[in-house]
């Protein structure tokens, strides 16, 4: 916080006489962007967010707005930081390193996953990424689809994210119905309760197993989609296919 000149009733003194560095709204905004990279979106306060800039939270609500606007600006700034696969790349080679980049930009910043999945960024932080990525599905016949198909994509990830985030903070409880699960591996009554309590008990009982499975969830999940999309691409293709219209 700045400091105040010694005397009762003086005025507090300058952040340059503190020698403190001017206040701007991107400082601000780093700042916070700083602190949901070490404990999550929804895990700090405004209070703390002003300590962060040794400021007032009065300052941060001039410079921002109040904590939603400074959430908002935070997710659009990681946002900006998802680097775009190059134009060249057949549609479902672009979007999966497209969503490859996504998850680990996102899984840095916990949280901002959830809120992308509900509110998406601003239009001006998506439209780079969005322009893209409903051209290529333009560029691969998608036609009036290609939105409703980005969309899915971008979605899914997001949610697949979030739910990797979440699970993270209960870690406790995932531990405790992992266990559960895979004491139905010799249950041959329940085959499916059986074959998924096996998948449980290899998981804890191997950690590097144990530690890919979100990642290889989230590309299972994604290459699914790929695959159901390029099924209906065929459909689009064919003759008589029918398109949906624009809502």
């Amino acid at each position: 916080m700045p400091t105040s000149s010694s005397g009762t009733g003086q005025r507090p003194r300058s952040r340059a006489a503190a020698g403190l560095p001017a206040l701007t709204a991107d400082r601000i905004i780093s700042a916070a962007t700083t602190l949901t990279g070490e404990r999550g979106l929804d895990n700090w306060t405004l209070r703390e967010l002003a300590r962060a800039v040794e400021a007032y939270p009065a300052v941060i609500y001039h410079h921002v707005g109040d904590r939603d606007a400074v959430v908002n600006a935070v997710v659009d700034r990681v946002v900006g930081l998802l680097e775009l696969p190059g134009g060249d790349l057949p549609w479902q080679d672009w979007f999966t390193q497209l969503l490859a980049s996504l998850r680990a930009v996102l899984r840095a910043y916990p949280g901002c996953a959830r809120r992308l999945a509900l509110f998406g960024p601003s239009v001006q932080a998506a439209t780079r990424s969005i322009d893209a990525g409903i051209g290529v599905l333009l560029k691969a016949g998608f036609g009036r689809e290609s939105v409703l198909a980005y969309n899915l994509l971008v979605m899914t990830a997001c949610q697949f994210v979030a739910m990797e985030d979440d699970r993270d903070g209960a870690l406790a409880l995932r531990i405790d119905n992992t266990e559960a699960y895979a004491a139905y591996r010799e249950r041959d009554d329940l085959p499916g309760m059986a074959e998924l309590g096996s998948a449980m008990h290899d998981l804890m009982g191997d950690p590097d197993l144990a530690a890919g499975y979100y990642a290889q969830l989230y590309d299972y999940a994604v290459r699914r989609c790929l695959d159901g999309l390029a099924h209906r691409l065929g459909e689009l293709r064919e003759p008589d296919g029918e398109g949906l219209t624009a809502t």
